[in-house]
């Protein structure tokens, strides 16, 4: 099983795979799309001009992807944090793990809960998830949903685990695939 946390940076997602690392009645791995990044050489991609930037990121991230398909495939029960913030990342999330068991979450925060949390971190860009905000949920579909302004990190994985025992039926990840297939993949 794959359970996505797809959220702006600094929606809380880390911290709720944390905490469903800890809940889960079953060992989970969780993969970061910021510890992938992580694992790059930094001092040469800040070396780099736009494009050739946005081709490293770009790959960087289609990699992820295909990292997680792999544990899953394997028979790992994997924990996803990722923005999607560019279309592109959803489709091919949905090309790359078709036929795994996706459970779709949509981790929230207001925008002030947001930028105080960028201040408080100090190794954000100010503004970068407000910026995010526009496009992180736009497809408009998951299994679950939750606010980390109103729920603690914990509370959010206790609820997951509760969703997570009763859902059965088609998931987001099916719908939205299917969409794609009746209209074609969005641009970008």
């Amino acid at each position: 099983m794959i359970i996505f946390l797809n959220g702006t940076s600094s929606s809380g997602k880390s911290s709720i795979a944390s905490e469903l690392l800890r809940v889960l009645d079953t060992p989970y791995f969780h993969l970061s799309v910021d510890a992938i990044g992580a694992l790059r050489a930094v001092e040469r991609t800040l070396e780099l001009d736009g494009p050739e930037l946005a081709d490293v990121l770009r790959r960087t991230r289609a990699g992820f992807h295909r990292a997680v398909a792999g544990m899953a495939q394997a028979g790992n029960d994997v924990v996803v944090d990722h923005v999607l913030s560019e279309p592109w990342r959803l489709q091919d999330c949905l090309d790359v793990w078709e036929g795994l068991d996706v459970v779709f979450v949509g981790v929230h925060c207001p925008p002030d809960e947001l930028e105080r949390r960028e201040k408080a971190r100090g190794d954000r860009v100010p503004g970068q998830a407000a910026a995010q905000l526009p496009f992180v949920h736009q497809h408009g579909l998951y299994d679950f949903e939750c606010d980390t302004s109103t729920s603690s990190p914990r509370e959010c994985a206790l609820a997951i685990r509760g969703f997570l025992v009763q859902a059965t039926g088609k998931r987001a990840f099916d719908e939205l695939r299917g969409r794609t297939r009746r209209h074609g993949p969005s641009p970008g």
